[in-house]
């Protein structure tokens, strides 16, 4: 019997319940029972701490704009599942997302008595996108979003055409490690031997490890300020450089000074590229950088109030969305409602919004396994001394009406997966009364 989508969606989320389990042994063993779709295209891999999505996004609209067929793995999804298996922004159908269900379930679930044991949800679902674009969907290339880390994340079993490192900070210290060297290390586990590397990583600490581990792979290595450099001219615009190419006055579709950085990595990658995809030019780079788009970065859902959501998930994510709102709102009044997951640093997270928006910051929480319980929101209370409310719904409507009142902007931050739940409650609840 053919399984329902909502059923299909269900036995993929049910691989949660195996949680992560870093290695290659197990996706490589499942790839061997599907024929290795993983090495029937072409693809770039993008590994780093903040900024994936984005220049995933940057590098995916300019192929595109250029006439190729785009396949994109990212994470995690912020509209619907099926986002993040895409070809050129549009989302895998429910009816292909059933059909691999049916193909994989048989095998997966054999794999319970294999040496590996079963696969994870993430793996899975990478293994799906492998397949997809193996046997379903024919593209010209492909973009591949690390999940975790990059040495012993699933994705990490093909060999690129480019290897992209956008950042490097302090996240997931539980399995990557509690200093930058050490995390730089797992992100830098992408370099393949031959296979050039564009890094937009900034720490001056870093760059010698990063040029030692490319050398160890004899990978040209391309690093942002010294083989490639970014001039800011405006809020979204920038003039790119590096030894063979000047472009002047960029356009960035995406707002914030870190997406300067992050169109600036994706440029220099896509540079490299016209040996194999010829038909990049200057003016398919100018016009994708320009028009490329990602829900819940910074993105503004309405004018009158001013609202803004955007998914910033640990410390320089809330460095950066810090810096952004005060470039873009240096004089509105501005109330922010938080949340994030319990294995992030929520204190530090909040105090630095509180430095910035002092006692108009709310912590909440929302329905998902690793967010805050009600008795931990209350002991946030009082160790942080900010607000907390357990309902968010109710608390955004009546920021959004305190807004309306005060011409003030609202912004809503935090985990990914807390700005998927309010975006889609926005969209379909208040917008039309708010825009």
């Amino acid at each position: 019997m053919t399984l329902r989508y909502e059923e299909a969606v269900d036995w993929i989320h049910s691989r949660l319940r195996l949680g992560i389990k870093p290695g290659l042994e197990r996706m490589l063993y499942l790839l061997e029972q599907l024929g290795h779709p993983e090495q029937k295209n072409k693809w770039i891999h993008v590994a780093g701490t903040n900024g994936k999505g984005s220049t995933v996004s940057f590098m995916r609209t300019v192929l595109q704009d250029s006439g190729y067929e785009v396949g994109t793995f990212t994470s995690p999804y912020i509209e619907s599942f099926n986002e993040r298996i895409s070809v050129n922004g549009v989302p895998i159908s429910d009816e292909s997302i059933v059909a691999l269900v049916e193909k994989f379930q048989p095998i997966v679930e054999g794999m319970q008595d294999s040496p590996f044991g079963e696969p994870t949800e993430f793996e899975v679902v990478t293994a799906m996108f492998f397949e997809y674009f193996a046997t379903m969907h024919p593209i010209d290339i492909g973009i591949v979003e690390v999940g975790l880390g990059g040495r012993l994340d699933c994705t990490n079993v093909f060999t690129p055409l480019l290897s992209v490192i956008t950042t490097i900070g302090m996240d997931h210290i539980g399995i990557l490690g509690d200093t930058l060297a050490k995390i730089a290390s797992q992100k830098a586990g992408i370099i393949k031997r031959n296979v050039p590397v564009i890094s937009g990583v900034t720490q001056l600490e870093l760059q010698p490890l990063f040029q030692q581990w490319a050398a160890e792979q004899e990978a040209p290595y391309y690093a942002s300020g010294a083989d490639f450099k970014l001039t800011a001219v405006a809020d979204d615009r920038f003039h790119f450089e590096n030894r063979e190419n000047r472009l002047a006055d960029i356009e960035v579709g995406l707002v914030g000074a870190h997406q300067l950085r992050n169109a600036a990595v994706a440029i220099q990658a896509l540079l490299l590229l016209p040996e194999h995809y010829s038909n990049i030019t200057e003016a398919t780079i100018r016009q994708g950088i320009a028009r490329a788009s990602w829900p819940g970065r910074f993105e503004k859902l309405s004018e009158a109030p001013v609202l803004i959501i955007d998914g910033a998930h640990n410390n320089e994510g809330i460095e950066t969305f810090v810096q952004t709102m005060s470039t873009e709102f240096p004089t509105q009044k501005s109330y922010v409602l938080f949340s994030a997951l319990t294995d992030k640093p929520i204190d530090q997270m909040i105090s630095r919004l509180q430095t910035c928006f002092a006692e108009n910051v709310i912590l909440t929480t929302f329905d998902y396994p690793r967010a805050l319980t009600a008795a931990e929101l209350q002991v946030k209370s009082e160790k942080l001394n900010v607000q907390v409310e357990v309902e968010w719904q109710s608390t955004l409507l009546e920021l959004i009406n305190i807004a309306k009142a005060e011409a003030a902007v609202v912004s809503i931050t935090g985990s990914l997966y807390f700005i998927a739940e309010v975006r889609a409650f926005l969209l379909k609840r208040i917008a039309a009364t708010i825009k």
